[in-house]
């Protein structure tokens, strides 16, 4: 029964880690196409001072996602709730962080403010991680 835990706690942290990724990637790719095309900036300074300001916001969000994966992850298996397509729901998260981003970039009459959008964020990576849950089938010995 404690290696079941730890075997659910290990796919709870590789899931954690891959949502980390995903997000990273989907706001690494938002940060390049504002900067590119919806920020000014003065010479080639302006631009990578622009780039890297943007992708340090991005990890710090991904970050801050990742550490809600691990925490809602790890209350569902101590729930006795497995996670299962961790793959796909790591992708979800990135997916839904992309969209929601872009919109907001394209449509700014959609930004809501820093406070609401990370309260969406963290929202929607514990849904998507519920929502990714299964009961674990114990099988008898």
């Amino acid at each position: 029964m404690t290696a079941d835990a730890g075997d659910r706690m290990k796919i709870v942290i590789g899931y954690a880690l891959w949502a980390t990724v995903c997000a990273a990637v989907a706001g690494a790719a938002v940060s390049l196409v504002h900067t590119w095309f919806f920020s000014y900036h003065a010479g080639r300074p302006g631009f990578w001072s622009t780039l890297l300001e943007d992708f340090a916001t991005t990890l710090g969000i991904a970050a801050g996602q990742g550490a809600v994966a691990l925490f809602a992850g790890s209350i569902l298996a101590r729930l006795g709730r497995g996670l299962h397509a961790t793959v796909l729901l790591g992708l979800l998260v990135g997916v839904f962080d992309f969209v929601m981003n872009f919109l907001q970039m394209t449509v700014p009459r959609t930004e809501l403010g820093w406070e609401p959008d990370l309260i969406i964020l963290v929202g929607v990576v514990v849904v998507i991680t519920v929502l990714g849950s299964r009961a674990v089938v114990r099988t008898p010995l």
